[in-house]
């Protein structure tokens, strides 16, 4: 009875910010302006694929570079003093303590014609280059807010790897690249899964950084959604399908990643 208690208010959170969320959306995603049932505004969504496909096809980029980048941050990680590492945590962190708009309008500033980037480049007589409303500009804008997510989930896997192992496939005769291909990484799967999870689906659904980093050009299908529900087109029921069918490409992914994830005892055998 105790536990039923604790558990009410969590229970009372989910049905009022999730399920009921969710269920006005799949109202308004198969009905129309008079509540009648219909799937016009669901096959509608077809004709905004290009979006999609940008969208799905630029996630995967930040994805793929923010694991790039913060996989080898991570093992350096590992490898240092406790003090230094928490030094290090804190300094991965400090970006996100700032405001995501303020971030997001700073590379505005750096990236813009006139920009300080420009201006470094003009005095060495290169430039200036277009750079801002670019789609290098939203997947930068996307590795740059999203980058500690992929971080700290490796991070906090490859702290836990005991280092007895790593001594063992050095007593093995492993040198330090089949160690890190065949000890380490297989190691950190879980982490490299959940990271790619944490960062994907923001970056997929974003569309603060698309419309100040990549102009009105490069339209993302959170950019669609916002126009739908808050802009000039309003359109509630199209808004509601696309985020429908946006809901169930971010489900198909993460249900693709599960069926790569593996135990630690399986990788040990």
């Amino acid at each position: 009875m105790k536990k039923k208690l604790i558990a009410a208010p969590y229970l009372l959170w989910m049905v009022i910010f999730i399920l009921v969320p969710l269920v006005m959306v799949g109202y308004f995603a198969f009905t129309d302006e008079n509540g009648n049932f219909t799937l016009d505004y669901v096959a509608n969504v077809a004709q905004y694929s290009q979006i999609f496909v940008r969208s799905i096809w630029l996630a995967l980029i930040a994805t793929v570079i923010c694991l790039i980048i913060a996989y080898p941050l991570a093992y350096i990680l590992i490898g240092m003093n406790k003090n230094a590492q928490g030094t290090m945590l804190m300094i991965v962190m400090l970006p996100m303590w700032m405001n995501f708009l303020l971030r997001t309008y700073a590379w505005m500033t750096l990236l813009g014609n006139n920009g300080l980037i420009n201006s470094l480049l003009q005095t060495i007589g290169l430039g200036p280059y277009k750079m801002l409303n670019t789609e290098g500009a939203v997947v930068l804008g996307m590795v740059y807010n999203y980058l500690p997510f992929m971080i700290l989930p490796l991070y906090s896997v490859m702290v836990k790897i005991d280092k007895s192992v790593l001594e063992a496939a050095a007593d093995l005769g492993c040198n330090p690249r089949k160690t890190m291909l065949r000890v380490v990484f297989p190691l950190s799967l879980p982490g490299v899964f959940s990271g790619i999870t944490m960062v994907f689906v923001p970056a997929i659904s974003t569309f603060i950084i698309s419309r100040m980093l990549g102009g009105g050009g490069n339209l993302l299908i959170g950019d669609l959604i916002e126009m739908q529900f808050l802009g000039t087109a309003y359109n509630v029921n199209l808004g509601a399908a696309i985020s429908l069918v946006l809901m169930v490409i971010v489900l198909l992914m993460m249900t693709i990643m599960n069926q790569f994830d593996v135990d630690d005892d399986v990788i040990l055998m």
